[in-house]
């Protein structure tokens, strides 16, 4: 078979599998099988394929149609304009994550500034700051010691050194004050886990869902950040569809002052941002 050939048999068959841009993930799989960019496929579309170099693309595109996901395949993802190692230690970084990057560097009021990244996973946030922020002092902190193991091996590939890891319980094992706290934190709620796609369950639990509701690791975290904050600091969050309401009301209850969210590119309400003191 040709190159050609088999982007479109490995279409044909994502398709039936009920896989979103089946050609896209055929083109990414067909790359990362034969060591090559994936635009570089479109050069070599006439090439025919040997054995040794189809046997490993099966298996790939077998696992791809079992919903494991794209990036747990590849071993990376784009993130901030890095590459990310990325597997099943930690959540894959979404784009609307990309987003709360820029949005917390436009509120940075410090030119030399301590970040907090709570729940920092496979530390792309706290990462993708340190890249654009080289001046910063950033703390990045995990309950998960194999994301934060994770997170440690991003470092040494993208060679940022002013990171530092630390296990711990969202704020719990935390000493100091900060500028900025950023957390991307898990929102979704445990009853609404049959309405995720089977890609998204691959993703660790501990990552997903915050509760019953959705809602409560977001609320222990505005509760217990005040004392983190330096005066005037800047809290950021990552929320689920609809929590805007409440955790604005518990940030009004709090005392933190400030309070705006801010729409994805969607148009979904998904960030959520207050100063306190």
């Amino acid at each position: 078979m040709t190159v050609l050939q088999v982007v479109q048999a490995t279409t044909a068959y994502l398709e039936k599998r009920g896989i979103g841009s089946a050609r896209l993930n055929a083109e990414h799989l067909i790359a990362h099988a034969l060591s090559k960019k994936r635009l570089d496929v479109y050069l070599e579309f006439e090439r025919e394929l040997n054995e040794a170099e189809l046997a490993p693309l099966r298996e790939l595109v077998r696992r791809r149609g079992q919903c494991e996901p794209l990036q747990h395949l590849l071993g990376t993802v784009e993130f901030c304009g890095a590459i990310f190692q990325c597997d099943k230690r930690a959540l894959i970084p979404r784009p609307e994550t990309e987003q709360l990057v820029d949005l917390v560097i436009a509120r940075m009021e410090n030119q030399t500034p301590r970040i907090l990244d709570v729940g920092t996973g496979s530390g792309v946030i706290a990462l993708a700051l340190a890249r654009r922020v080289q001046a910063a002092e950033i703390v990045a902190t995990d309950v998960s010691e194999e994301a934060l193991a994770l997170a440690r091996e991003n470092a040494v590939r993208l060679a940022v050194e002013n990171v530092q890891f630390a296990a711990g319980d969202l704020l719990g094992e935390v000493t100091g004050t900060f500028d900025v706290i950023v957390a991307n934190l898990p929102y979704i709620s445990r009853k609404d886990r049959d309405q995720l796609a089977p890609e998204v369950l691959r993703d660790p639990e501990i990552a997903l869902f915050g509760g019953e509701r959705g809602d409560e690791v977001l609320h222990r975290l505005i509760e217990t950040a005040p004392p983190h904050l330096r005066p005037g600091g800047l809290l950021a969050l990552e929320i689920g569809l609809g929590q805007e309401g409440a955790l604005t009301a518990l940030m009004q209850e709090k005392k933190y002052r400030d309070i705006q969210t801010k729409n994805d590119y969607t148009g979904v309400t998904r960030f959520l941002f207050a100063r306190y003191g």
